[in-house]
């Protein structure tokens, strides 16, 4: 089959290459390097349709670039996927975490664990993982071609495959490895779907909700550190801090909850809605609120909040619930305890919409994980043609679990190629 685009070229000009990585991304980058590091012999070079290669990894954890996750146990990494947890378990044992700091590390670039298990480079500046990218490349003889936006593949039994490109260039190569990233409706799933690959709908998969609710108006800035949010109509639920946005709400709770529930929440109309514990440690709020009544019998409701709950919020919540100002712990009734226990263990907010992470914008869907030998990233569909990174229907939560599928996939499919390239 020849899968083919719009816009044909109107130039032509033969390159011979080993392998052809298209997409300048972290996947792309690290499975180039991989191959070309196991056979110095391979002639490999990366096509970036775009003027810039590595964009997400500069813009990543802020310009700090979020490598990967201080979680060591593939067992318990895969539980951070909701999609491929299942499919990355054996490709983890080959190459986790711990491989890629050493990785980097054993290249100059230290890196750090934060408190929440976040792994940045000691320099908190994403410049030092692109440089050492880009250096990588540049020492295993990578070429890096721009603006090379595929037009055209061809398959060849005995030359493996013709790589037409939109300026002209025709790039005669052994193996293919397609690490575009998040996949969009257009050419490249056309290309994909016309070689026999069911692509999965991409939708996104890490943003942040859109609500309107007095009880979190004009608190932005406020975070609670440990939460537990539930999409309403299903079982997923998850723990984690929450902030409140200007916008509604976001924090590391609300992002996993996006996450694991993309797919209904896109399948949802307009709005949805989700449950908020805030004290999900805490398994009888009105036998805590009955201590605080015997502890603190004249102190005021609203200058002494229970379970360590923000000020702000819980006196927003007396407010919301329509208790006076000056009442104190022993004036509470049986009645005003079940109130206020059942708002603390669920406040249910409707969401309007959604809102990117700021530089997250990961998506689900992409190449169909059954269609994709995860041994060595190749095609079931086509050989020779292997696959890395967000292109697949893989996603994971925030916190360096994307990039980490990234290296693994990107390792795993350069191995398998520089092995049998010849």
């Amino acid at each position: 089959m020849n899968p083919t685009a719009p816009d044909k070229p109107q130039s032509s000009k033969t390159i011979r290459q080993d392998i052809l990585v298209i997409g300048g991304g972290a996947a792309g980058f690290f499975g180039a390097i991989t191959a070309a590091e196991s056979d110095p012999a391979l002639k490999v070079t990366i096509l970036e349709k775009g003027p810039e290669v590595l964009s997400k990894v500069r813009i990543s954890g802020g310009g700090r670039c979020n490598v990967t996750h201080a979680c060591f146990d593939p067992a318990e990494l895969v539980k951070h996927y909701p999609r491929g947890h299942r499919e990355l378990l054996g490709p983890f044992h080959r190459w986790q975490p711990s491989d890629t700091v050493t990785w980097f590390e054993s290249r100059g670039v230290p890196l750090k664990a934060e408190a929440d298990g976040r792994m940045f480079p000691i320099s908190d500046q994403s410049s030092s993982i692109v440089e050492c990218l880009l250096n990588e490349a540049g020492s295993a003889g990578v070429s890096i071609r721009r603006y090379q936006a595929v037009y055209q593949i061809k398959q060849s039994e005995s030359e493996g495959f013709e790589v037409i490109t939109q300026d002209g260039h025709t790039y005669c190569v052994r193996k293919i490895l397609w690490a575009t990233g998040g996949v969009k409706p257009g050419p490249a799933m056309d290309l994909l779907s016309q070689w026999g690959h069911h692509m999965v709908d991409p939708i996104p998969s890490l943003f942040t909700f859109q609500i309107k609710h007095p009880l979190i108006e004009g608190l932005q800035g406020l975070s609670v550190d440990q939460v537990e949010a539930l999409l309403c109509g299903t079982r997923i639920r998850c723990r984690g801090p929450l902030l409140v946005t200007h916008w509604g709400l976001s924090g590391p709770a609300i992002l996993r909850l996006s996450a694991w529930g993309a797919r209904e929440i896109h399948q949802s109309p307009k709005s949805f809605d989700c449950d908020i514990d805030w004290i999900p440690n805490v398994t009888d709020a009105g036998f805590g609120l009955e201590s605080m009544m015997k502890q603190h019998p004249n102190k005021q409701l609203h200058t002494l909040s229970p379970f360590d709950l923000p000020k702000r919020l819980w006196q927003r919540m007396l407010d919301v619930l329509g208790f006076q100002q000056g009442k104190t712990w022993r004036q509470l009734n049986n009645k005003h305890v079940g109130l206020l226990a059942g708002s603390l263990k669920k406040t249910t907010f409707q969401v309007s919409g959604k809102s990117r992470n700021k530089e997250e914008f990961v998506t689900c869907g992409g190449v169909d994980l059954k269609e994709v030998q995860f041994k060595t990233m190749e095609s079931k569909k086509v050989p020779g043609l292997h696959f890395a990174g967000e292109v697949l229907d893989i996603d994971a939560e925030t916190g360096g679990f994307n990039f980490q599928a990234a290296w693994t996939t990107g390792y795993l499919a350069g191995k398998a190629m520089a092995e049998s390239a010849w």
